[in-house]
């Protein structure tokens, strides 16, 4: 099976994608919930390297 790489594009929407879900756990007060979000951005990452 061919695979298929991302064009610049995708991958530009793809760090502000990122970089947004940073700054949002980032800013949130809540240590659990900072955590969670964090936890979720990992999980979405851990995703998209095994696509």
């Amino acid at each position: 099976m061919e695979e298929m790489g991302m064009t610049d594009k995708q991958f530009n929407l793809f760090l502000r994608f990122l970089q947004r879900s940073l700054l949002e756990a980032k800013a949130e007060p809540d240590a659990d919930k900072k955590n969670e979000k964090i936890d979720e951005i990992l999980e979405d990452i851990q995703k998209s390297i095994e696509d």
